[in-house]
């Protein structure tokens, strides 16, 4: 959710923090401020509730002096509502020390008490104040050292959360702690970057590294200094972001959405890149690993939302080719729940920023009851990748928009990729299926390619014919059920109206009750040619629903002719077998919902109180 980024070097931090603030606005916000140790050594600070412009329009208004040691954060709100005393930073210690934060304190209502009862007095409604209240007072216990006032505070706060400060009596120091919440360092010459995401800093450097689990920073413009909560010397581990800035740029398109869109084909071909190797799948990451799958007899998938129905998806692929049971699971129900699973289970939890706290907590519940875990995610660096015995990243490259497109279709690939090699390591999968499933995945791009050059205008004027729909219903058997799912939630997430997605054969167990003259329903039809008897039971779906006055919107494969007298308009994909044609069905839906919610006029890159990354839980 909320972005943090920190700044010490030569430069003049306002505007590399601005910058900076830019870059991580798709994680969603509310307000946003900066402060800044000036050239005097005096510790200014702007902030303002509303998007960033705002906030350039009080710089403007009343600027900050010049200097070269910064925090910012972009906020959404969770204790007390999106006001400008609200918004971060908060100053303690008689305006001198300024702290940003990010996550929830779960027990700062107790912390408030203590000290009110002191004679603190509070300006805002935020748990943030309290730790900025604390955090002053352990610095003047401590002879004014910022990062031992850090060390004492840490050990009293509960929840989530990453904290970054400046005081104005140390110029050229940022320090930053970090539990369940993500922070990365960014690493250039003569100056160094804190970020929550390494988009805040990937303008300057691409070189970083990865803070761990209840670890300190302090950055200076010359080095960067890493212990645990008790002072201990830790190693950060180095990586190389591997995209640079103008990956994260609209690059001449509407909005970030359209543009990922466009990429489907591009995150699907990364994702697939480097794996195949003498038409035998082989994942680097896992290499050594074998031994992770060799004594499993079932699989757990967590996820939340989008990532949670590319697990569904997953399911089938999984059983199929690795032939070992699988469940998925929504990773907040997880670990409230008393599971059962050991270390003969292998738990698959997918996240494209890594930072999802729900699906973080449940990984590290699944591993203290003794698991084998491994993480499917997007970003590098990211905390649930390192909390998991190994890692499978997708390399769709950076997904700015809160509604995610790319990073579902990778997120299948990658579910394939694993089923793939884990059926090659247990001896299940014969080699013909496994040679006929890699060609079809090396086909994929091509074909989503072909879609989005001759589907997406219709899809799109079809969309604008259907703006002021009200409700929509999706339909799907199998593999088409998931993506039945996840049609519905991108259309609720940017467009506002109801939708539900079901599985075809419910429909005569409730749903169809919810049938009525021209309400719009989007159906899946598995191919005829890889699923006879499941198409004719989807095409008696459509004229069920049909009879009831429906207005039939059906995916379906080029050369359907079975489907055209049933459907009022058919939207086609090209030919694939059963298991792969989900990667093909989403992306009509995922065009879609974005051109419904383009021609209601709405904000489809940042849709109303949703975040890009739920880093709370």
């Amino acid at each position: 959710m909320c972005g943090i980024v920190g700044y010490v070097g030569p430069r003049e931090s306002q505007d590399i923090l601005v910058a900076g603030l830019a870059r991580l606005e798709y994680r969603g916000y509310d307000s946003a401020g900066i402060a800044v140790i000036d050239e005097n050594g005096s510790l200014g600070m702007r902030k303002r509730a509303g998007k960033l412009a705002r906030l350039r329009e009080a710089l403007e208004t009343d600027p900050i002096g010049r200097g070269t040691t910064g925090i910012g954060h972009t906020r959404w709100a969770t204790h007390g509502g999106p006001t400008d005393e609200n918004a971060h930073p908060h100053l303690a210690d008689d305006g001198r020390l300024a702290v940003i934060h990010n996550g929830i304190i779960e027990n700062f209502a107790e912390l408030k008490r203590e000290l009110v009862a002191e004679g603190v007095e509070f300006l805002s409604e935020t748990d943030t104040e309290v730790a900025a209240a604390l955090i002053a007072r352990a610095y003047r216990a401590n002879d004014g050292d910022l990062v031992a006032a850090f060390r004492a505070v840490v050990h009293r706060l509960e929840g989530a959360f990453t904290l970054l400060a400046t005081h104005e009596d140390h110029p050229g120091l940022v320090v930053g702690a970090r539990r369940n919440s993500p922070l990365v360092i960014g690493l250039g010459e003569g100056e160094n970057f804190l970020g929550s995401d390494v988009a805040a800093f990937v303008e300057h450097t691409r070189h970083a590294l990865a803070i761990g689990q209840d670890e300190i920073v302090a950055i200076t413009p010359d080095s960067v200094t890493v212990t645990d909560f008790d002072g201990n010397p830790a190693e950060p581990q180095p990586f190389e972001v591997s995209w640079d800035a103008s990956a994260a740029d609209k690059g001449g398109w509407s909005s970030f959405m359209a543009k990922e869109v466009s990429e489907e084909p591009e995150a699907v071909a990364n994702t697939v890149r480097g794996r195949i190797h003498d038409g035998q799948i082989v994942i680097p990451e896992l290499e050594g690993l074998d031994d992770l799958f060799t004594g499993i007899d079932r699989i757990v998938i967590l996820a939340c939302g989008t990532a949670y129905y590319s697990g569904l998806v997953g399911k089938y692929a999984i059983e199929r080719w690795a032939r070992i049971p699988t469940d998925v699971e929504l990773a907040h129900e997880f670990r409230y729940r008393d599971p059962i699973v050991d270390a003969s289970t292998l738990v698959v939890s997918i996240s494209q920023s890594g930072e999802t706290m729900d699906t973080l907590m449940a990984v590290k519940e699944a591993a203290r009851l003794g698991a084998k875990t491994l993480s499917i995610c997007n970003t590098q660096g990211a905390t649930i990748p390192r909390e998991s015995d190994a890692i499978v990243y997708t390399h769709a490259g950076p997904e700015v928009a809160v509604a995610s497109t790319k990073a579902f279709v990778a997120q299948i690939t990658a579910l394939y990729l694993l089923a793939l090699h884990v059926g090659r390591v247990r001896g299940s999968l014969d080699a013909a299926s496994a040679a006929d499933s890699i060609e079809q995945l090396e086909e994929l791009p091509e074909k989503i390619q072909w879609i989005l050059d001759n589907e997406q205008e219709r899809t799109e004027q079809l969309a604008h014919w259907m703006a002021d729909t009200r409700s929509v219903l999706f339909l799907g058997r199998h593999v088409g059920y998931p993506i039945a799912l996840e049609g519905a939630l991108k259309l609720k997430e940017i467009s506002y109206i109801h939708a539900e997605g079901f599985a075809a054969g419910e429909l005569k167990h409730g749903p169809i009750a919810l049938i009525e003259p021209g309400q719009p329903v989007f159906v899946v039809v598995p191919s005829p040619r890889g699923a006879a008897t499941m198409h004719a039971k989807v095409i008696s779906n459509i004229e069920e629903i049909r009879a009831r006055g429906a207005r039939v919107i059906a995916i379906a494969e080029q050369g359907d002719s079975a489907v055209m007298p049933s459907a009022d308009e058919v939207l086609r994909i090209p030919l694939a077998s059963p298991l792969f044609e989900p990667i093909l069905a989403v992306v009509p839906l995922h065009i879609f919902a974005m051109g419904l919610a383009t021609a209601k006029g709405l904000d489809v890159d940042q849709p109303r109180n949703l975040a890009k990354s739920v880093t709370v839980e």
